[in-house]
């Protein structure tokens, strides 16, 4: 592998080079791209625009620009990391994009890459019937969907949870990355353990929801991330069970819950027939986003508690 490198070190010389072999290889070798990017290169032009500490909208003309021996020899260091290793790149990179903003991500939680981004964007739309003054993020990962959706409603309190500490401690830094600690926190919870007494008019969730079927088919990019945050019993509905039993005493009067359960939607279907969900459309894609409101939440409690 060495000496390999040190051949490719005197035959890749541009920056245009780099972007191009890496994308061959990374096609060649059978990765996976679902973490932020969906093709071999834009991947290529994320890792060497990092590694060179230049933006993706850089002038075009500067891929004809040289790069130095060292500069080299990084990008290709970190293209064998990705290709080895499996690691998503936003992991090696430290930063995902989530509806128009920047976060900081590790292996603690997951990259952001889900439909709600759309959702929050477009401001619930015309799903919220007020602004909502206190919004809850629950599993928030990075932080990354309650801290959107606090860019866009600047007078709502936001609660950040998750069970995890690693976690917390990765969406914290976000919160301070955009110097909202004075009206976003995160909080350590098991569920709403961590958050008694407390009511939200806008509840948003993410949780692990991949059944055992689909966690087992998954490409080996996706084992790098924390298993806790993506798997969710033989259904894939473990957790979203418990949000659906307690979530009642959690909702202003007329609080909003939206949660997206991807693949496991024909589960839920099957397990709450009687209940009506209202499945959220994305023209950008996605799927499985449920959405229901506080009066459906207390007429269906029967049946959400014993699901």
């Amino acid at each position: 592998m060495i000496e390999r490198r040190e051949a490719l070190l005197s035959e890749l010389i541009t920056l245009r080079d780099y972007i191009r072999w890496g994308a061959s290889r990374f096609n060649a070798d059978g990765l996976f791209f679902g973490h932020g990017t969906d093709n071999a290169w834009d991947e290529a032009t994320q890792l060497v625009m990092h590694v060179l500490h230049l933006p993706w909208d850089c002038d075009k003309d500067l891929l004809n620009a040289r790069l130095c021996l060292d500069e080299r020899r990084a990008i290709l260091l970190v293209f064998e990391r990705r290709i080895h290793e499996r690691i998503p790149a936003a992991y090696i990179i430290g930063e995902a994009q989530f509806a128009g903003l920047s976060f900081y991500v590790d292996e603690h939680v997951l990259v952001p890459r889900s439909p709600l981004a759309e959702l929050i964007e477009n401001e619930f739309e015309p799903w919220l019937s007020r602004e909502p003054q206190m919004i809850l993020d629950l599993c928030t990962g990075s932080g990354c969907i309650g801290i959107a959706a606090a860019s866009i409603f600047p007078y709502a309190c936001v609660d950040l949870s998750d069970i995890s500490a690693e976690a917390i401690a990765v969406a914290e830094r976000n919160i301070q990355r955009y110097h909202l600690e004075d009206r976003v926190r995160a909080v350590e919870s098991d569920l709403f353990v961590g958050l008694k007494g407390q009511r939200y008019d806008l509840i948003i969730s993410n949780p692990p929801y991949v059944d055992a079927e689909d966690l087992a088919a998954m490409p080996e990019e996706y084992q790098n991330e924390p298993s806790i945050a993506l798997g969710s019993g033989f259904d894939g509905l473990d957790f979203t069970r418990r949000l659906l039993r307690e979530v009642e005493e959690h909702l202003s009067d007329d609080g909003l819950l939206i949660v997206e359960v991807g693949n496991s939607w024909v589960h839920l279907e099957e397990v709450y027939s009687g209940v009506p969900f209202t499945w959220l459309e994305f023209e950008r894609g996605g799927h499985g986003v449920f959405m229901l409101r506080a009066d459906q939440v207390r007429q269906h409690r029967l049946e959400l508690g014993t699901g």
